[in-house]
């Protein structure tokens, strides 16, 4: 079998109305960035998809097209494939699962080792709200059988306010995630706001402070009775080794991770070996990645907290032709060759930039 063309189609898919922030704080922003469609066409007669991440670059895409066409794709390492490990990589990398799962018939987790869960926990997501819309979204989440909420913010945010909106409108068991992207600043005022929040049902602060001060971390954790977990995102250029010098300096309870496939495997084992929970990140993607996860999730052992599989819920469309099945919170994992999902051709052409 040989690669005889890739087609990358750029696409941008916005962000339903009033799901990421409220009015106060803007638009997502995150949505204006395009994100490519790839497909995979062998003398075969088989064909694989992928996704880009958002943004990634049209010249990387290319170079990486010239590299791959020819080649012959059972006869690639998977996990490592000739191709640079940039904002591109990881749609290609989808693409040839998909591939060759269905080359082989059988889905793309048990190619990354064999699953250990049929469904993937999902938290919901939303961005800096107000304690009211906040409320709102907790209920939705509710309706939609979600155990627990993951939300953007930063220090100067009515913190208190909202989580206690939440356990208003979701209950006391709904867990929430509280994630600043560093915006916490210092360890002073994640300690603070830890001790303001007790009582209520916080599951874990997410990167609360710059990530390279692992020290700060280490005391946050010493100090407070929530669970600290560092956020390892291969695609922003943080590195695998972020993790293992969090796990000597006793750092984190927990590790989001994010990237390509056999890397999430990789890492997460390695995690493993710390007893170290761990869930997969996601930057608020569509149906093609979002599937990809569910099957990297299935495939490690330790994934056990609710992952960020929540594009396809935010976004007008997620260009597959159905959408990933979810049941009581949980992502159910495709059984089907590949990835187990087909590309929509009408809402791709619809939303081809």
């Amino acid at each position: 079998m040989k690669i005889t063309r890739i087609d990358a189609v750029p696409v941008r898919v916005p962000m339903r109305p009033g799901v990421v922030n409220s009015p106060e704080w803007g638009g997502a922003g995150f949505d204006d960035l395009v994100k490519h469609i790839l497909r995979v066409r062998t003398d075969a007669g088989l064909e694989g998809i992928g996704e880009t991440y958002r943004g990634a670059a049209e010249a990387d895409i290319r170079r990486d097209i010239d590299r791959l066409v020819g080649k012959d794709p059972m006869a690639l390492n998977l996990g490592a494939l000739p191709i640079p490990k940039d904002r591109a990589y990881d749609g290609f990398e989808v693409a040839l699962y998909d591939l060759a799962g269905k080359a082989l018939g059988v889905p793309v987790y048990k190619l990354l080792g064999g699953r250990y869960r049929d469904r993937v926990l999902v938290d919901y997501w939303c961005g800096r709200q107000t304690p009211e819309d906040i409320a709102r979204t907790a209920r939705t989440a509710v309706e939609g059988g979600f155990t627990g909420l993951k939300m953007k913010c930063a220090l100067e945010d009515p913190m208190v306010e909202r989580v206690r909106a939440v356990a208003e409108a979701a209950g006391p068991a709904f867990r929430v995630i509280i994630d600043p992207n560093e915006r916490f600043h210092h360890p002073a005022h994640a300690i603070r706001l830890a001790r303001q929040l007790e009582g209520y049902n916080v599951e874990l602060f997410e990167d609360p402070v710059p990530r390279w001060n692992l020290d700060w971390y280490a005391l946050i954790r010493q100090k407070t009775t929530i669970p600290v977990a560092l956020h390892i995102h291969l695609p922003y250029g943080q590195s695998p080794r972020d993790l293992i010098a969090a796990i000597k300096k006793e750092a984190i309870d927990y590790l989001n991770i994010g990237g390509n496939m056999a890397d999430f495997v990789r890492l997460s084992a390695t995690a493993d070996l710390a007893g170290m929970p761990v869930w997969h990140g996601t930057e608020v993607d569509l149906g093609i990645l979002d599937a990809s996860y569910v099957h990297a999730c299935a495939a490690v052992r330790n994934c056990t907290l609710g992952s960020d599989i929540i594009g396809n819920f935010l976004r007008e469309d997620d260009l597959i032709l159905e959408p990933i099945s979810f049941e009581g919170g949980h992502a159910l994992v495709p059984d089907g060759p590949g990835l187990g999902v087909e590309l929509d051709e009408k809402a791709l052409e619809r939303y081809r930039v």
